[in-house]
């Protein structure tokens, strides 16, 4: 009787398996923003020379043997014109200057945030001075300090009271940072915003600029000589 032999139930033969094909995306391989020289595949450009003078509408490759016979490139400045605007030019030059000038822009760029602190009228002593630390940190850090006192019910009699804390808040800090924005209350919240830089010394003569108002005053708060 012949031999059938069963099926294998060890371990694969000797011959490995191929690696199966990776079913990403493929990796970008140009990463310029501009199309250039034999990337631009249209049949005719409006050209504009190295000089910045307009040339015209002229074919794809006389542009290009243009560009190439100054020992330049063609590059795609408009793609979406009729036809594609395209200039002479030195591109490494274009990408060099173009990422200079966006690195000395990213340095003159000051971002600043706004931290908001919350206080009730009737908060303690300590607990004051761990809220006002925090407000300096912010100022040191560059970044704007929002404080806001809440009255909640009846809370709302101590108005005076939170001008009071403003007040105290504004000296504490006035060495690194500025009112931006004097108290104000709206609604039941009296809001103050402080920016980072210290206060100019007051003229003299001149009333404080933060004043807290007589009982029964609508809570805004302005200088004397506003109207």
């Amino acid at each position: 009787m012949a031999f059938t032999p069963s099926s294998p139930s060890g371990p694969p033969g000797p011959f490995p398996r191929s690696p199966r094909p990776s079913r990403g995306p493929l990796p970008n391989q140009n990463k310029d923003e501009h199309r250039i020289n034999e990337r631009i595949r249209v049949p005719q450009v409006r050209l504009i020379d190295e000089k910045g003078e307009q040339v015209g509408v002229v074919p794809t490759f006389q542009a290009l043997q243009m560009a190439r016979e100054r020992g330049l490139d063609l590059m795609e400045v408009s793609p979406n014109a009729q036809p594609p605007v395209c200039k002479i030019c030195d591109y490494g030059k274009f990408k060099y200057e173009k990422k200079k000038k966006e690195h000395q822009a990213k340095k003159k760029q000051t971002v600043i945030k706004v931290k908001e602190v919350q206080l009730r009228p009737q908060t303690e002593e300590h607990d004051l001075e761990y809220k006002f630390k925090n407000i300096r940190q912010f100022l040191e850090d560059g970044d704007k300090a929002k404080v806001t006192i809440m009255f909640r019910g009846r809370e709302i009699t101590y108005v005076d009271q939170g001008y009071k804390i403003m007040k105290q808040l504004s000296e504490m800090v006035k060495d690194i940072g500025t009112v931006e924005s004097f108290p104000k209350l709206e609604g039941k919240k009296l809001i103050m915003v402080i920016a980072p830089g210290a206060s100019k010394k007051p003229t003299p003569g001149r009333p404080a600029p933060i004043v807290i108002p007589a009982a029964g005053s609508s809570g805004t708060n302005k200088p004397d000589n506003e109207t």
